[in-house]
């Protein structure tokens, strides 16, 4: 899956975190990734942990709630939440549009 990462604080370096908050739901757990600051590491318990490894992510804190013994859900939870990263657009991603003229403007030939 895709995976965007981004910056907590200023943008210098590399991207390291998760652009924002974000959640995932399996079942009762759901499993919400919070930014941290650079050098944080991974916050959180074993199982996201090597998820959030494999996703390339490097500094993050974790916020889990439900029955996280469910290791499935729990791992499926936190799959969504990455995989929510990237469903959604941010500014810098918006296409440029031309600024076209006014539809008055545009057709006072024909409305005269």
């Amino acid at each position: 899956i895709p995976v965007r990462k981004g910056y907590w604080g200023n943008k210098i370096g590399q991207t390291h975190t998760v652009p924002c908050k974000v959640s995932g739901k399996c079942g009762s757990v759901t499993v919400d990734l919070i930014p941290a600051p650079r050098g944080t590491g991974i916050v959180g318990a074993p199982v996201p942990k090597k998820l959030l490894q494999m996703a390339g992510i490097e500094d993050v804190y974790t916020s889990s709630k439900g029955q996280t013994a469910t290791l499935g859900n729990f791992a499926k939870a936190t799959y969504r939440a990455i995989q929510k990263t990237f469903t959604y657009l941010t500014p810098d991603l918006w296409d440029v549009t031309p600024n076209s003229k006014n539809p008055l403007v545009q057709h006072a030939d024909y409305l005269a």
